[in-house]
């Protein structure tokens, strides 16, 4: 009887523990989607820097010997964005469940794309996980580095563009008109100078304007539209790779990303085939991710990859060749990365050329909008001034 009696209170004890681990969980589960910030949440995105800070911290507590599951709880309660911690949380639960953890981060693809998952595979494949997320958090720091770079030369001439426009619609659409007024009991003939710019003033605060608005807001919207299909992509991306200025930027940074990807890959144990399927999703640019499906054909009917390689316009003969080397000498990662910190530092240099043409043509250009409103405001002036005389 005492057995029986130990045996039922273990069992209730024990019920009762799993009955407050599932009210914790609810409760945990509960204040994780709240209505309200779940709905806050959509807003919020989860920015590259913090994914860079993510693999880094889950990198070095793995490498020193903490456990998967206390990570990723140690990391959801310190991490800042709200987004992600409700993600990281939920691949905590489901690595807890029995799920594998690369499978967990796969079921948050718009959080983590398959460069990332893949790499992770190989990481957890090989035994080496901690190595692979140092690697991850490096590639993702690069790719940062080359985004800001590119993001912080065009901001002075967009910003600048910006104001031009904003002061020159002000100075029409304000400014002007009670210069109109003065300009019309004062009698006279305006010259052709000032009254082109008090028509253009009356047109901006006309219907017509409205029309155009809705009409340029429209045909951005359409043009974004085609741009999601795969038709649209291809035409808008070989487009910008045409443009006389920009486009070689645009090519020195699609080739820097092809080549740090593609090394990091195949630096982690990524096989072959898989990772040129991972790269040509992840290329960001169509044309590019048509060139390198064009190569993964070849390579899985056991061609090279430099062949291949070449046939495609995009890829400098200097990409070409080096790996080329890297196949014969077996070390393509290493040819890869050496590839991408040249065109690292070009893609660096040719924004740095184009920011210095780009800022005096934007200081003459504001200055010449600006202008062009005052002399026309003072152009009557002067010339009652001289009939007067």
């Amino acid at each position: 009887m005492d057995s029986v009696f130990k045996t039922t209170n273990k069992k209730k004890k024990a019920t009762q523990k799993i009955s407050s681990a599932n009210k914790r969980v609810i409760t945990a589960k509960g204040a994780k989607i709240d209505p309200l910030e779940q709905f806050l949440n959509k807003f919020e995105q989860v920015k590259l820097k913090d994914l860079v800070v993510f693999a880094r911290q889950f990198s070095a507590m793995i490498g020193s010997g903490v456990a998967m599951l206390r990570t990723l709880t140690i990391i959801a309660e310190q991490c800042e964005n709200k987004k992600l911690k409700v993600v990281i949380s939920d691949i905590k639960e489901q690595v807890e469940s029995g799920t594998n953890l690369s499978e967990a981060f796969a079921r948050h693809p718009d959080i983590f794309d398959r460069l990332f998952v893949s790499m992770l595979k190989a990481g957890e494949t090989g035994g080496i996980l901690d190595e692979v997320m140092r690697k991850v958090s490096e590639f993702m720091e690069s790719r940062q580095r080359l985004n800001d770079k590119v993001k912080s030369a065009m901001a002075y001439p967009v910003v600048a563009l910006a104001i031009a426009v904003i002061v020159f619609w002000a100075m029409l659409t304000f400014i002007l008109p009670v210069f109109q007024g003065i300009f019309q009991s004062m009698g006279g003939e305006l010259p052709a100078f000032t009254q082109m710019l008090i028509n253009l003033s009356e047109f901006m605060r006309s219907w017509w304007m409205l029309l155009i608005v809705v009409i340029v807001a429209g045909a951005v919207y359409g043009i974004r539209t085609w741009y999601k299909t795969e038709p649209g992509r291809y035409a808008m991306d070989g487009f910008m790779l045409r443009l006389p200025v920009f486009g070689d930027v645009i090519r020195k940074v699609a080739v820097a990303r092809f080549t740090r990807t593609f090394g990091t890959l195949i630096r982690s144990g990524v096989p072959m085939l898989t990772a040129l399927e991972v790269v040509k999703e992840t290329a960001g640019n169509a044309v590019l991710s048509k060139g390198v499906e064009n190569v993964h054909l070849e390579v899985r009917s056991g061609g090279t990859i430099s062949k291949p390689l070449a046939k495609e316009p995009l890829f400098p003969p200097m990409v070409v060749q080096m790996v080329a080397v890297g196949e014969e000498t077996g070390k393509l990662d290493e040819m890869l990365a050496k590839v991408a910190d040249f065109y690292d530092s070009e893609v660096e240099n040719a924004v740095e050329a184009l920011t210095s043409v780009l800022e005096p043509l934007m200081v003459v250009g504001v200055g010449g909008i600006v202008g062009s409103v005052v002399v026309g405001m003072y152009l009557p002036i002067f010339t009652i001034i001289n009939q007067l005389k």
